[in-house]
């Protein structure tokens, strides 16, 4: 049973697109500081009820694909990257196409596992191929994948720059990678009641897309929407938070249990945000974005790349 009553929608709309020749300044760090194993034992051991558990992702999936529609492609790869959840969707609307599935937690991936009996096989289409690895460093050849999907990962890698430029090399000129993830507003009510340190510090939707242009994208669209899941008993939240695997996995976490003072005080500041309707709203900004790779401009050693085009 879902914990929250219902989800509210409030569209803000922010669509920008970013000129590829304004390179942005990176060398500040981009992401927050996780604790990537802490988390592939988190996905690991919530792998089997996941499904049952990801009305977030679900919603956000149905948001891409809507934003999908809008884009005239025909892949003939394509890659799922962050458990394979949507794989199904995407085989549906490009039958034609090889679809993969990544994860670094074996256990995320377990669902797309060939059906054990004959006739099962029978009745179901070739199963989708899966690949264990690191969403940083993905064991495929440089362009050789032609749609790059993820949905909700971004905000748990510790280096996204690192990722997309991986992203990047994978496709294939014209390739497009379409991706959604958390923005700033994000669980702030939980950030406000229990400390700056109990919830991650996600990206702003501006600098989502300067990571795009800094790993080598072509022309990237972002958008946002706000979205309020509202609770009658906050308890529920942490139930979800837990059984999505959504907890804190932040290096500067506390490392100790939250004192039974310190619950009551988080509490008290959730239930200070009780509403009319007797629910407690907590905030998700969905941040969505795309963008293409386009031909490379210089050659590995720096050297311009000139193309020459015969006049008709």
């Amino acid at each position: 049973t879902r914990g929250q009553e219902k989800i509210d929608e409030r569209r803000k709309i922010r669509q920008i697109h970013f000129p590829s020749d304004d390179m942005p300044d990176t060398s500040t760090a981009f992401g927050p500081d996780l604790d990537p194993a802490l988390i592939r034992r988190r996905a690991e051991r919530t792998a089997a009820a996941y499904p049952s558990n990801r009305f977030l992702a679900e919603e956000t999936a149905q948001r891409l694909f809507e934003r999908l529609d809008y884009l005239r492609i025909a892949p003939r790869r394509l890659l799922d990257v962050g458990g394979g959840h949507d794989l199904p969707a995407l085989r549906a609307r490009y039958p034609q196409a090889e679809a993969i599935a990544v994860d670094f937690a074996p256990a995320r991936l377990a669902h797309l596992a060939p059906p054990s009996s004959w006739l099962a096989r029978l009745v179901r289409r070739d199963p989708a191929k899966t690949l264990v690895a690191d969403a940083h460093a993905l064991p495929l050849a440089t362009g050789s994948v032609d749609f790059l999907w993820s949905n909700l990962l971004l905000h748990w890698l510790s280096e996204p720059l690192l990722a997309l430029k991986e992203w990047q090399r994978v496709l294939a000129v014209g390739g497009t990678v379409f991706f959604s993830t958390v923005g700033l507003d994000t669980l702030r009510e939980l950030r406000e009641a229990l400390g700056p340190t109990a919830v991650h510090s996600f990206l702003d939707m501006h600098d989502v897309g300067d990571l795009l242009v800094a790993a080598g994208f072509s022309d990237p669209v972002m958008d946002m929407q706000m979205l309020t899941l509202r609770y009658r008993d906050p308890a529920r939240l942490w139930q979800d938070l837990r059984a999505s695997g959504a907890t804190n996995a932040r290096r500067d976490r506390r490392h100790t249990l939250t004192g039974k003072e310190r619950w009551q005080r988080a509490l008290a500041a959730l239930e200070a945000r009780r509403e009319a309707d007797g629910t407690i709203p907590i905030t998700v900004e969905l941040v969505f974005g795309h963008a293409w790779k386009e031909a490379p401009k210089t050659l590995p050693d720096g050297r311009a790349v000139i193309r020459l085009h015969r006049r008709p």
